[in-house]
């Protein structure tokens, strides 16, 4: 089975964290990079250097860096952005000395990356009508790499260049007013994708919630991995039930409130016992709780787990519950119309078990003569019983689990 949780798929994996991290960020001003400094020294010249080398070397760090840190408590983002041209710095200044701050585009790279993380660390800090704003800002700035390069690309390849007379140039102009707007209309456009990225996480969330209520985690887990896995098969499995006896008579005179309080409770602490072990299918009917277990050693210890905490539960309102364990096979699935499906379980493994189950007595826990050999050797078991069950001929022998 793959490796990728509902959590990963909702989240992002690392990979894909490192790689939006990567494209949508880190690496922007040092793909202009090079192509500027591709386009003044030639392909052959520039290639042949390590600065190039370098420079990608210091974004895919800082990429690592800051897509770890962003799933954390403390994204620092501001300090993760001044990362990459940290290690691209300390590089070419060991290759080259000071020569390399002559440069303005390697100035160009410690502005624009102190000016971005610096608008990334401010956003979550600021009140939520501002964020908006910061956003398009990070934007505009981010499109103000372009305009930056293609000054310094003037710069270096014109003899007379002077500020004054690039910006009174209207072709300039034109430039300029264009990478401005363009990177505001990116800003509204990525404000829009977030937002509908958010509501798909919401959603996503809220469905998962819900799948898992029908579900539980671990079908649901191996469900978005293998859809077949849910096909109508037949399995061996362990069966338990359970039932709070007196629970008719005692909610009849208590108020509805009362007795949903109490069975909140109730099932709050069978589920909080069932996730000791794997259960492949639970579910809860009323005061009657139905667990499917893979193992019938984790069946067994689930069933005893239970009569501990909820006789404890039960015992403050003079009730109590009879538990049984049953194994066998039986057919396991999707079940239901093309509308409506549900995932449940079927088979006279099933059946069975629910007559056990109510053969047993308040505080009893029953387990067939079929999961007796899955008990440990220190377990105790009470004298033989042989109960009637609808529709077999012979009696079943099942057998009280001591404590």
């Amino acid at each position: 089975m793959s490796d990728i949780t509902l959590e990963k798929r909702i989240g992002g994996s690392p990979a894909t964290r490192f790689f939006q991290e990567f494209f949508g960020n880190s690496a922007q001003f040092p793909i202009a990079n090079i192509l500027l400094e591709l386009l003044l020294e030639g392909p052959q010249r520039y290639l042949g250097a390590p600065d190039a080398y370098a420079i990608a070397l210091a974004a895919t760090v800082q990429s690592f860096f800051l897509s770890r840190w962003q799933g954390g408590p403390h994204p620092r983002r501001f300090l993760g952005n001044l990362l990459g041209p940290a290690l691209y710095t300390l590089i070419e200044v060991a290759m080259e000395g000071p020569r390399f701050f002559d440069s303005p585009n390697h100035l160009a790279y410690w502005g624009f990356a102190a000016a971005i993380g610096l608008l990334q660390s401010v956003r979550p800090l600021a009140p939520s009508t501002l964020r908006a704003l910061v956003q398009v800002a990070e934007d505009v700035v981010r499109a103000g790499i372009l305009l930056a390069m293609y000054a310094i690309f003037e710069n270096a390849t014109s003899d007379a260049f002077h500020t004054k007379e690039f910006f009174a140039d209207r072709s300039h102009q034109f430039v300029t007013l264009a990478t401005l707007f363009l990177g505001l209309s990116l800003g509204l456009a990525n404000l829009t994708a977030q937002h509908y990225q958010r509501l798909l996480r919401e959603t996503a969330a809220r469905l998962r919630t819900y799948s898992e209520w029908l579900l539980g985690r671990d079908l649901l887990e191996k469900s978005m991995h293998d859809p077949g896995s849910l096909t109508l098969r037949r399995h061996q499995r362990t069966v338990l039930f359970m039932d709070i006896r007196g629970f008719t008579a005692w909610s009849e005179s208590r108020s509805p409130e009362v007795v949903v309080e109490m069975l909140n409770r109730y099932y709050h602490a069978a589920e909080t016992t069932l996730a000791s072990a794997p259960v492949v299918k639970s579910k809860f009917s009323a005061d009657e709780m139905m667990a499917v277990f893979a193992d019938p050693a984790d069946a067994v210890l689930v069933a005893r787990r239970l009569r501990h905490e909820i006789s404890g539960l039960l015992s403050g309102q003079g009730l109590g519950a009879g538990i049984a364990l049953h194994c066998g096979p039986l057919v396991e699935g999707l079940l239901g119309s093309m509308g409506v499906k549900f995932y449940d379980v079927i088979g006279d493994t099933v059946n069975t078990a629910k007559r056990i189950e109510s053969a047993a007595a308040s505080g009893e826990l029953l387990i067939s003569s079929a999961v007796v050999p899955a008990l440990g050797a220190d377990l105790r078991l009470g004298p033989k019983r042989l109960i009637t069950v609808k529709g077999k001929e012979a009696p079943v022998e099942v057998y009280p689990l001591l404590d």
